[in-house]
């Protein structure tokens, strides 16, 4: 390291501005940021921690003394006094896109081949490790940083600013030798980037949880995008978050040719970039790098998912343009699911809201894919007969698409000799009543209607946001709620008033010994929320009441035949089952709910609390034109401009007698294209369906005419 007190007086000639304090203030600030700049972007500090707190000590004692000097760009500012009450919306300069996924190195190739094919020649791309946290977008006016926003549905994001001038590798403001990089130094330029938080800073902030008594974060990436959306910027200042820069929202801003120049530059205007980038001629070369990024996953101070491949010129990214969703000059290749051996500790019984019985193996806590897994379903007991996994073994888990936790099987050699093959017992583990399995069924289910554990998943259900959607009414809320004997069915969240809410003693204690109380403001979020529940569709209070085999889409065709619960309770069984869609095994499982006197009790209550049992206007006959009969939407993306969500635009078009599908087909008639559209755009591409947007859809709904199949947007 070099001479720390020759550093401290460099070229900057600090100790000769020391009559002049806004001089020494400036000059002060230029020797942070220098420093900050070798600490953060280039790993190579030349001075100690203890020399660069003396600089800010002595820059936080200047503006002390002399207020009118304090800038917001100055880096005793990181960490503001305001506290926000909420993320403004902020829009992009530009959207930010997605990346399509390659799988393996053979969908990998598929991209190389459809470059060479576009180019007519393999061009330079660039390789880059794919970073598993949250991304951000950094706006510059004049050099210095004037609003950070997360990605939002990425064309909208939430203004995040104050949080992020705590992060300590951004900058404040560029360095001299970025700015001069760009085409108007004094114009807006929008970068794009990732917040993580390193490994070790994770496994701190957990423990640091878990000590006193809070829930952990499930991985890093949870834990960055949570930190970035604290209302005290000075909690995210302690979350110990970083940064990667690696884009840019327009390039014509930039005197850089392609993404390679442009990685330079963000370097030499003070970001942190990372290093392990590789600019590859050959499609042996992306390879290699794909492979030597896997073999270093687990030492990186940082957790990846996989390896970002970019066209590296801007002329050419832009000649092959986007789809609906993704640039077509960039593919994420991702790494294959990690895995990991643990020990099997348990395998216990979960009962759902339909009595079904589920194993769900108890494990030795394993991070996998950057995440602690202790849980993972067993789905049946064919299953675990089938991947003969016993209580005591060794077993490898791996997360299915790098988020469900699955148990893949044994490692034999490891079982202890007394292992014993697991069997579903015979007695439900919540209320002891016998367990039975129908014929042709794999599932076993507790036939007990009184079974607490089937009530509080019944009540969970009701709630959540498919059904009647109460938000905030969560799982601990809930069980509270049962444990107090306030909610035994659907009925009984009607009765609930704000003042005895206020007061529900949620199990936990403060640091004075007495109970934490849910809270008046908790409270009154809770009472709007089951008032507002009143209002939602026949369909959805039917799906709501968790009839056996009913989902949504069952649901809907049976509101759609009988609008009101009584026509539907007066329907027979062979009227149900003649319902196109329906059949006669769900046909009776809804039958029998509809008629069993406990049930019918509790609709009857639900009507009298003021939930909406019947669809008005169909019930009354009055029924849009039919215009849209025989033709087949499906809807992806966000919709925008009306604020539909797709499930409320889905049942408009079934109004006018159009169907609904969830997947595209050559017998789709129209896919509808929103923002962010997913791979159902793709497929509808490549099948020839025509593709709407949101100001067709609309058109339809007021008109309640479709286009001709050729007018496709």
């Amino acid at each position: 390291m070099a001479d720390e007190r020759q550093t401290l007086l460099d070229e900057r000639a600090l100790a000769e501005a020391t009559s002049d304090p806004a001089a020494r203030v400036e000059a002060l600030r230029r020797e942070i940021e220098h420093h900050t700049y070798l600490y953060y972007a280039n790993d190579a500090p030349e001075i100690s921690d203890a020399a660069f707190d003396s600089l800010m000590r002595e820059l936080r004692e200047l503006e002390t003394a002399h207020p009118d000097l304090i800038d917001p760009a100055s880096p005793t500012q990181r960490v503001g006094g305001y506290v926000g009450d909420q993320f403004a919306p902020v829009r992009h300069a530009r959207r930010m896109y997605s990346l399509d996924n390659a799988m393996d190195l053979e969908e990998l190739d598929a991209w190389l081949d459809r470059v060479v094919e576009a180019f007519g020649r393999m061009v330079p791309v660039c390789c880059e490790l794919k970073i598993d946290g949250s991304s951000i977008a950094l706006t510059y006016e004049g050099a210095r940083l004037v609003r950070a926003a997360t990605r939002g549905d990425g064309t909208t994001g939430e203004d995040v600013t104050a949080n992020m001038r705590t992060v300590k590798d951004v900058p404040l403001r560029m360095r001299e030798q970025g700015v001069a990089g760009l085409v108007d130094p004094d114009g807006s330029v929008e970068l794009r980037g990732e917040v993580y938080m390193p490994k070790s800073s994770f496994e701190s902030l957990n423990a640091a949880a878990e000590a006193n008594g809070k829930q952990a974060f499930a991985n890093p990436r949870n834990a960055a995008a949570g930190s970035l959306r604290q209302k005290d910027p000075s909690i995210t200042a302690h979350r110990d978050l970083s940064t990667f820069v690696y884009a840019v929202a327009d390039e014509r801003g930039l005197h850089a040719a392609g993404q390679w120049e442009l990685l330079q530059w963000l370097r030499e205007a003070g970001f942190h970039v990372n290093p392990d980038v590789e600019l590859c001629q050959t499609a042996e070369a992306v390879h290699a790098f794909c492979e030597r990024a896997l073999e270093r996953r687990e030492e990186l101070p940082y957790e990846i998912d996989g390896v970002v491949v970019k066209v590296n010129s801007f002329s050419q990214q832009e000649s092959m343009g986007y789809t609906a969703r993704a640039p077509r000059w960039a593919i994420a290749f991702k790494f294959p699911p990690e895995e990991k051996t643990t020990l099997l500790r348990d395998i216990t019984v979960q009962v759902g809201r339909t009595g079904k019985l589920t194993p769900v193996a108890e494990l030795d806590p394993v991070v996998v894919a950057g995440s602690t897994v202790a849980r993972a379903t067993l789905h049946n007991e064919d299953e675990v007969q089938r991947k003969d996994v016993r209580v005591g073994d060794t077993v490898i888990i791996r997360k299915a698409g790098d988020v469900i936790p699955e148990v893949l099987g044994p490692v034999l050699s490891l079982r202890p000799a007394d292992a014993a093959s697991w069997r579903m017992p015979g007695a439900c583990p919540s209320c002891g009543s016998p367990v039975i399995r129908e014929e042709g069924e794999v599932d076993f289910r507790c036939i007990s209607i009184d079974c607490p554990a089937q009530a509080l998943e019944r009540l969970l259900h009701w709630a959540s946001r498919g059904a009647m959607d109460i938000d905030g009414m969560g799982e601990e809320i809930v069980s509270r709620l049962v444990e107090s004997g306030r909610l035994t069915d659907v009925a009984d969240y009607y009765t609930l008033d704000e003042a005895e809410l206020s007061l529900l003693d949620m199990g936990r204690v403060n640091k004075d010994g007495d109970p934490i109380r849910l809270g008046s403001t908790v409270a009154k979020k809770l009472v709007a929320a089951i008032d507002e529940s009143r209002t939602r569709s026949f369909a959805r209070a039917l799906f709501g009441l968790g009839i056996r085999h009913v989902g949504k889409t069952i649901a809907e065709l049976l509101a759609a035949a009988y609008p009101s619960a009584d026509a539907l309770m007066e329907a027979t069984e062979d009227d149900l089952a003649a319902i196109d869609g329906v059949g006669p095994k769900i046909a009776r499982s809804a039958y029998l709910f509809l008629r069993t006197p406990d049930n019918v009790a509790v609709i009857e209550r639900l009507r009298k609390h003021g939930v909406a049992l019947e669809d008005e206007a169909a019930a009354a006959g009055d029924q849009l034109p039919q215009t849209l009969a025989g033709l087949t939407f499906v809807l992806t993306g966000s919709l925008v401009e009306s604020g539909m969500t797709r499930d409320e635009a889905g049942g408009a078009l079934k109004a006018r007698g159009a169907k609904v599908s969830s997947s595209v087909s050559k017998k789709t008639s129209f896919v509808v294209a929103g923002e962010a559209a997913g791979s159902k755009y793709d497929k509808a591409v490549s099948l020839g369906v025509p593709i709407l947007d949101e100001a067709a859809l609309l058109r339809i709904l007021e008109t309640g005419e479709a286009p001709s199949s050729e007018a496709g947007a």
